[in-house]
């Protein structure tokens, strides 16, 4: 019978190749480097194969076979890992660490409702929150760093499971003195035609609200402002108050204040597609996915509209 890797020598292969630093993936795995070191190469001379290519000095390299080993080694961890997983749901759902993340343009709004009524309704839950873009955050849920993803759909989740929770309609930021903003709800076509190439003001490549923006105008895959990129929903707001140009604001940004104090025009968009649909994602068969459906109802109401 062929002798199996150890959970723990797959753990610093993991460990290894996230943190590429033999001191810092010790520390991760709270055991010492030379454990770690000495826990690579008993591996190594198990499989009578090098995973580190040890030419490179003091880099971290994996070799071929040593790159397959680690992707390898997550998925069976993770297996290992949903089996704990799937008793302690058993024997005690809604309870112990969850780990949740949650991209930048709907966390610092969605957040501050939501929590109280997961305490709430939940008290035995313990939040760990990791906030990052949608494509981040995705690959912490696939190599299991994270359990469960609350984000904008539609995006690309890869193999993750996706459940819709609730509509995000857009709102139109103008400045004030635009010509659009004396009308009580303008269409997509006018804010299209009124605001055009460069006066479209977007977020930064890597947010999906970009891209969301880009398809609610019929966009998508232009390039937008590229001069204006802005890194956050606040950026965007002073822009489109210095008269740079008009945006696209979900409205639980709105209404957790994101626009409060800036001299802007809000205006109502009509029109098929003038929203983002908010929605969880997890790991596909995750013995938890009906705690995770639980979240969805506190998560429409934090999102309801005032």
């Amino acid at each position: 019978m062929t002798a199996l890797p150890g959970p723990q020598q797959l753990r610093y292969v993991v460990a290894l190749a996230e943190a590429q630093h033999f001191g810092r993936a010790a520390a991760a795995c709270r055991v010492t480097q030379s454990t770690l070191s000495a826990g690579i190469i008993a591996l190594e001379r198990q499989i009578d194969a090098a995973i580190l290519d040890r030419s490179g000095g003091k880099r971290v390299v994996f070799t071929p076979l040593g790159q397959q080993i680690v992707a390898r080694a997550r998925t069976a961890l993770a297996a290992l890992e949903a089996v704990c997983e799937a008793a302690d749901a058993a024997r005690a759902p809604m309870s112990g660490p969850l780990r949740v993340g949650v991209i930048p343009t709907i966390g610092p709004f969605l957040l501050p409702r939501l929590m109280p009524a997961l305490r709430q309704a939940f008290p035995n839950l313990r939040l760990f929150l990791r906030e990052d873009t949608t494509a981040a955050c995705l690959d912490r849920l696939a190599t299991n760093r994270l359990d469960v993803v609350i984000l904008a759909l539609p995006c690309n989740a890869g193999d993750a499971e996706t459940l819709p929770v609730f509509q995000d309609e857009f709102i139109a930021a103008l400045p004030p003195n635009a010509p659009l903003a004396s009308a009580d709800r303008i269409s997509m076509a006018q804010f299209t035609e009124g605001f055009p190439g460069d006066r479209l003001l977007l977020l930064e490549d890597g947010h999906c609200l970009r891209d969301h923006a880009l398809a609610a105008c019929g966009k998508l895959g232009a390039a937008g402002g590229e001069g204006f990129a802005a890194t956050s929903l606040h950026t965007l707001v002073q822009m489109v108050a210095g008269g740079l140009g008009a945006t696209l604001l979900p409205r639980v940004a709105i209404q957790a204040g994101v626009t409060k104090g800036a001299d802007i025009a809000l205006r109502p968009l009509s029109g098929a597609g003038a929203w983002r649909t908010i929605g969880l994602a997890w790991r596909p068969r995750a013995p938890r996915a009906p705690e995770f459906r639980a979240l969805a109802p506190l998560l429409a109401k934090a999102g309801a509209h005032e």
